[in-house]
C-alpha cells in the first residue's frame, strides 16, 4: 500500500531530471513544430489518458490554430510499473474518418501502446496520423515497434519517471517537474 510517508520519501529521494524551465521550453518547441505541420489541417488532437492530461493541457494553450481536442483511454499499465495487454477504457468520441489526427501521449517507452492507438486511428479512417510525446525514453523499443514519435518534447534516459503527467502507482502526476525514481 502506498502511504503518504512512502510517497513523500520517494519524492525526497528522487532525482529531478526535467525542471519546469526544461518542460516549458520543450512545450514551446513542440507547439512551434506542431503549428508548422498542422495549422492548415483542422486536426483532431487525441490525448491518451490519464498521462497526457497535464502536458496536453499546457500544450493546447500554445496552439493558435483551429483544432478539435478529444481523448481516449487505453492502457497497458493499470497502476503497475510494467505493461501488460492493452485495455481500451474509452474510445475517441470524434469521427476520425478523413481527418488529420495527432495522438499525444505522456511518454514513449516500449511503444506498444502508442502503436496500437495509431493503428486504431488508421482503421477508423484517419487521413494521416501523427504521434507526439512529452517524454521519449532513450531505449530499445519492444519487438514489432518500428516507428519513433513524429514530435518529441524531451528525451530522457531509461529510468522510471514520474511528474508532469507521469505517475508512480497512480500518484505524483501533479508535480510540475519530472523526476526519476532513485535506483
Amino acid at each position: 500500500m502506498m502511504t503518504i510517508n512512502k510517497l513523500e520519501n520517494l519524492l525526497e529521494n528522487a532525482e529531478c531530471v526535467c525542471s519546469q524551465a526544461d518542460i516549458n521550453a520543450a512545450l514551446d518547441k513542440l507547439a512551434e513544430s506542431l503549428t508548422l505541420k498542422l495549422k492548415d489541417t483542422r486536426p483532431v488532437i487525441l490525448g491518451v489518458m490519464v498521462g497526457a492530461l497535464i502536458p496536453l493541457g499546457h500544450l493546447l494553450t500554445r496552439l493558435h490554430f483551429p483544432l478539435e481536442a478529444d481523448y481516449l483511454h487505453a492502457t497497458r499499465y493499470r497502476g503497475a510499473m510494467r505493461g501488460g495487454d492493452l485495455h481500451w477504457l474509452v474510445e475517441p468520441h470524434l469521427d476520425l474518418k478523413d481527418r488529420t489526427v495527432l495522438v499525444f501521449d505522456d511518454i514513449m517507452d516500449g511503444g506498444l501502446t502508442l502503436a496500437a492507438i495509431i493503428d486504431y486511428c488508421k482503421q477508423a479512417g484517419a487521413k494521416v496520423v501523427y504521434s507526439a510525446v512529452m517524454v521519449d525514453k532513450i531505449r530499445t523499443r519492444e519487438p514489432g515497434v518500428t516507428f519513433e514519435p513524429d514530435f518529441v518534447g524531451l528525451r530522457v534516459e531509461d529510468r522510471f519517471l514520474f511528474g508532469f503527467g507521469l505517475d508512480y502507482h497512480g500518484y505524483w502526476r501533479n508535480l510540475p517537474e519530472i523526476y526519476a525514481v532513485k535506483e
